[in-house]
């Protein structure tokens, strides 16, 4: 334990160190608003709003923004609540995401982000093209692309500084061109009739043979994502908590008036005929068309610098945290605060990318990865809320609806979009949390899954409550594990485990007395481990007494009350006489409280032998041998042996002892009973003579499960061990138990 906590600080002090090095220099408008403003006013809003409005027509239109700004800004608002309630690191939604939900959940979402905002400034470079060549057709496409790139490239690398400023230049590109459309309110040229609502004629790629209304709405969607340009830079903001509720709100509000109003705008512009043919109506229809040009090329540059300099930031994050292997060369920053060796592998991926030429193919999969991203913020905050816990303290509060509408929203998005893509990267999501799950990462920080976990937990136990108390088909195998000494617990290590895996559990419970605590709680908390290590439930604590007996007694009557109570007191039964008096107060002790009891008599000469044969022995019926729910002390022995049956593969057989002339009644019995109870692979023996004489007899057994009696005779019972040459477990049932059940 020592040394993983000393791992988890060490991990703890990197984290704390690196970010200590990045210099907390961007601001609100800056760092947040500028950014998320200009990635929201792209290339959807200059070519294919027209279109929209078109189709839809203006009150379609109008519905159709409104309930695209709906879903991201409850999403945006989510956000903004979550910022407040942690100390989001690097890394924007990947920080929210696996502070919340821990770094798998966390890099299962930001490794398809990262991608996504990776693929999506290749797609930003190829928008600037078609508006470069609109204006310069004889230039080469891919000599375009080169050339952007290679700015966008350059100035990501110098200086996340240098891009803000260099918005701000685009920033005021933008305004002029809304200026130059705003203006021809005053030449006379706003003199169409307005269509309210629209024909959805389609678009003229397919001849205008008919479109949905949620076509049209997936059309216009991804105008409405870019929300995280800001919060991408969360590493690197004096005030995340402040400037990302501010500045992302400040631009949704501000985009969405300009979406609303230049949709009525192009629907007194020009007739519905233009708006689904001309993608250009707003460049033909603007009072000077070089100002919206050099709109619609500055809204796409913006769009491409704001990912190349976020999307490292995302890397970043990731390798902080070793989301996949070697990943830390990429966590690595430069003097003046750049992730440089990220810049770089972003950088490559996007030149890879342009020489592909064409990603229309997958433009709707990146589009999945920013609602999946979004989905998930919506559900923590929803999480967190339906927990109510203490540490949910955030200073930006917001109604229960808002998260929950948002990831309905987001999923149904998803799916209008397109539901194939939707899939797959909800599949691809799946694949990289299995993977990171497999991985065990180190957590640096403390996330709300126990919290979500106990919360389920209590959710279950009140439920529970209200079921009848000795519900037989939910039976399961809880042990109470009483410890002498860890020598002790590891001989019996291999068959407490078979006994209760794979649902059921251990406690175990030390016996301290003079012994040093510090060392024996190191030993049961290593058993403990080691049981978890075989998927095994299993917790410890110590009892500071000398008088084992009554230890065991006041570890009993507490347990009952706990939820999770165990159910089966596992003994081990010591080779001397030594402890046989209190063994035996226990066991009647264990009777009073309605516990099972398994009393375990090592064979020290075979031990277990091969754990491939298991013998359960069962009282004879006589006179009727009939059948009935009410077996007596057998319903515990045959779940034991059937469970160590499964875990071992082992071989299983049932037997009774008979006179001879109850043989056959015998068979029969025993056909019924494994006919009953389910178990057709079991073999049946019938033993004629004395039980002694029978268990001398017998086949040979690894482990025989017999009944332990009412007031046993526990010097006896060592001498069974010797007689079958195997080692014995007597079991007694607690009544709560049913094999045919």
């Amino acid at each position: 334990m020592d040394e993983q906590t000393s791992g988890e600080e060490t991990l703890q002090e990197q984290v704390e160190e690196r970010e200590s090095t990045v210099q907390q220099k961007y601001g609100t408008f800056g760092g947040v608003f500028v950014p998320t403003l200009l990635t929201i006013l792209g290339v959807i809003l200059f070519l294919r709003q027209g279109w929209v409005i078109g189709n839809a027509g203006l009150l379609g239109g109008w519905l159709i923004i409104t309930l695209a700004f709906v879903i991201v800004t409850f999403t945006a608002l989510s956000m903004s609540c979550i910022t407040t309630n942690i100390r989001i690191k690097a890394g924007g939604a990947y920080s929210i995401i696996s502070q919340s939900l821990g770094l798998e959940v966390g890099g299962s979402v930001g490794v398809p982000l990262y991608l996504a905002q990776t693929f999506a400034i290749t797609m930003y470079i190829f928008g600037f093209r078609e508006g470069w060549l609109y204006i310069f057709p004889d230039h080469y496409a891919i000599l375009v692309d080169i050339a952007v790139f290679a700015i966008l490239f350059i100035v990501a690398f110098l200086s996340a500084k240098l891009a803000f400023r260099i918005q701000y230049i685009i920033l005021a590109v933008i305004i002029g061109a809304l200026v130059s459309v705003g203006a021809t309110v005053f030449t006379g040229a706003m003199d169409q009739s307005i269509q309210w609502w629209g024909n959805f004629p389609g678009a003229p790629e397919n001849n205008f043979e008919g479109v949905s209304f949620w076509v049209v709405f997936a059309v216009l969607f991804p105008a409405a994502t870019g929300i995280m340009a800001g919060a991408n830079m969360s590493g690197e903001l004096k005030n995340p908590k402040k400037s990302i509720p501010l500045g992302t709100l400040s631009a949704i509000a501000i985009s969405y008036v300009i979406y609303m109003a230049s949709g009525y705008w192009m629907a007194k512009v020009a007739p519905v005929d233009e708006l689904v043919s001309n993608y250009n109506v707003m460049i033909d229809y603007a009072l000077w068309a070089p100002a919206v040009l050099g709109g619609l090329l500055g809204a796409t540059f913006s769009s491409a610098l704001a990912s190349i300099v976020g999307a490292p930031r995302i890397l970043q994050a990731l390798g902080e945290h070793k989301i996949f292997p070697g990943g830390d060369i990429f966590s690595e920053l430069a003097e003046n605060g750049e992730p440089r060796n990220a810049i770089l592998l972003t950088g490559g991926l996007v030149l890879v990318t342009l020489l592909l030429r064409d990603l229309n193919t997958i433009a709707p999969l990146i589009t999945m990865f920013f609602l999946i991203t979004y989905m998930m913020i919506n559900l923590v905050v929803f999480i967190e809320q339906q927990m109510d816990m203490i540490s949910f303290r955030p200073t930006f509060h917001i109604p229960k609806f808002v998260p929950f509408l948002g990831t309905v929203g987001c999923l149904f998005t998803m799916f209008i979009i397109n539901s194939t893509f939707g899939l797959i990267a909800l599949s691809l999501v799946i694949v990289i949390y299995l993977y990171l799950t497999n991985r065990k990462l180190k957590v640096p920080y403390g996330d709300m899954r126990s919290g979500l976990f106990v919360s389920l937990a209590e959710w279950a136990a009140k439920r529970v409550s209200l079921l009848p108390e000795n519900n037989e088909r939910a039976w399961k195998a809880n042990l109470l594990v009483p410890v002498r000494s860890a020598r002790e617990l590891r001989g019996s290590f291999s068959l407490i485990r078979n006994l209760v895996y794979p649902k059921g559990s251990v406690k175990l419970v030390g016996m301290g007395g003079s012994k040093d605590h510090s060392k024996f709680g190191e030993s049961l908390m290593d058993f403990a481990m080691s049981f978890s290590r075989e998927n095994v439930y299993t917790r410890w604590s110590i009892i500071d007494s000398d008088n084992f007996k009554q230890a065991v007694l006041n570890s009993l009557q507490t347990l009952q009350g706990t939820f999770f109570r165990p159910n089966i007191l596992f003994l081990r039964l010591p080779s001397h006489k030594r402890y046989d008096d209190e063994i035996h107060s226990i066991i009647n002790e264990a009777r009073l409280n309605n516990m099972g009891i398994q009393l375990y008599v090592e064979d020290p000469i075979a031990q277990l032998g091969r754990s491939s044969s298991i013998n359960v022995w069962i009282r004879e019926q006589s006179p009727d041998w009939d059948l009935s729910m009410e077996l007596g002390n057998v319903d515990l022995s045959l779940l034991t042996a059937y469970k160590l049956k499964m875990n071992w593969n082992a071989q299983m057989r049932v037997i009774t002892v008979v006179e001879d002339s109850q043989v056959e009644e015998a068979y029969r019995y025993l056909d019924n009973l494994l006919d009953a109870a389910r178990l057709p692979e079991v073999l049946k023996h019938v033993e004629v003579g004395t039980f002694d004489e029978a268990l001398r007899n017998a086949p040979q057994a690894d482990l025989d499960l017999m009944g332990l009696p009412e007031d046993p005779n526990l010097q006896k019972l060592r001498s069974y061990v010797e007689t079958t040459q195997s080692a014995c477990v007597f079991v007694a049932d607690s009544g709560n138990e049913n094999i045919l059940a």
